[in-house]
C-alpha cells in the first residue's frame, strides 16, 4: 500500500531563508532617492502604491525577482517625475538592485533541521519563483542544497504546476505537501491540486501573494515555524 504522504516540497524565499526585508530596504531606498523630485502631494505610502503597481503590471514580462523589481522600479521613478528623474538617480536605482544580488543567506530558524528530518523519510524538494541565477545563488550559499532530491524554479506556481513536479518527483501531489509562507503560491494551489498545503507565517509578506487561508480544506495546515513540522507530518490522519 502507498504511505499517505511520501513528499514533501519546500519554498526557499521567507520559508527556508530571509528575502522579504531586503526587498523592503531597497523600497526605503527608492523613496529616499525619489523625494527631491516628486510632487509634494505624493507621500511614501503613495510612492509604494505606484511602485506596487507597475510591480505587478510587470510580472507577466519579467516575472518574479530581483531583476523585475529593479526594473519597476526605474519604471516608476520615469513615471512619478514626468521624465525628470536625473540619470544619477536610475543609477542609484540600478546599484541598489544590484546590492540585492550580494545579501548573505540567512536561514531561517529551524530550517535545517526540517529539510534534514523531512529528507530521512520523504523525498523532498525545492520550488521557487524567482531569477534563476539568483535563486541558485541563495540556495548554493544556504548550504541546504544537497539535502534536496530535487530543485524547481518556475515563473509561477499553480495547480497545474504542482501536478506536474509531484509526478516527476514523486507519486502524485495526492502523495505530496508543501511548505510556505504564501498562501496565494505555496498553500492555495497546492490543495486545489489535490495535496497538502501548508503555511508558515513570515512577518513581512509581500501584498501580491495574499490569498484568503482555505480553512476549510482537511488538507490545510499552519504551524508556527517550522520546527513544528516533524510533529505535523508525523500526525498526519
Amino acid at each position: 500500500m502507498t504511505r499517505k504522504l511520501t513528499t514533501i516540497g519546500f519554498d526557499a524565499d521567507d520559508t527556508l531563508w530571509h528575502n522579504e526585508r531586503f526587498f523592503r530596504i531597497t523600497q526605503d531606498r527608492f523613496a529616499e532617492l525619489l523625494m527631491d523630485h516628486i510632487a509634494d502631494d505624493l507621500d511614501q505610502q503613495a510612492l509604494a502604491a505606484r511602485l506596487l503597481a507597475s510591480e505587478k503590471r510587470n510580472l507577466g514580462r519579467y516575472g518574479y525577482g530581483v531583476k523585475g523589481f529593479t526594473l519597476s522600479m526605474i519604471e516608476t521613478a520615469i513615471e512619478v517625475t514626468d521624465a525628470r528623474v536625473p540619470a544619477s538617480v536610475i543609477q542609484e536605482l540600478i546599484v541598489a538592485g544590484q546590492m540585492m544580488l550580494t545579501y548573505p543567506i540567512e536561514l531561517l530558524p529551524a530550517a535545517k533541521m526540517a529539510v534534514e528530518t523531512m529528507a530521512e523519510n520523504h523525498r523532498v524538494v525545492l520550488i521557487t519563483k524567482g531569477d534563476l541565477l539568483d535563486q541558485e545563488r541563495k540556495l548554493a550559499q544556504s548550504g541546504l542544497g544537497d539535502l534536496f532530491d530535487g530543485v524547481e524554479i518556475v515563473s509561477e506556481k499553480t495547480p497545474e504546476v504542482y501536478t506536474e513536479i509531484f509526478a516527476r518527483h514523486g507519486n502524485g501531489a495526492e502523495h505530496a505537501m508543501m511548505v510556505g509562507n504564501s498562501m496565494r503560491s505555496d498553500v492555495v494551489p497546492m490543495i486545489e491540486a489535490g495535496g497538502w498545503g501548508t503555511y508558515v507565517p513570515h512577518g513581512l509578506v509581500w501584498e501580491v501573494e495574499y490569498a484568503p487561508a482555505p480553512s476549510s480544506s482537511p488538507r490545510y495546515n499552519e504551524i508556527a515555524d517550522l520546527s513544528a513540522l516533524p510533529a505535523l507530518v508525523s500526525n498526519l490522519p
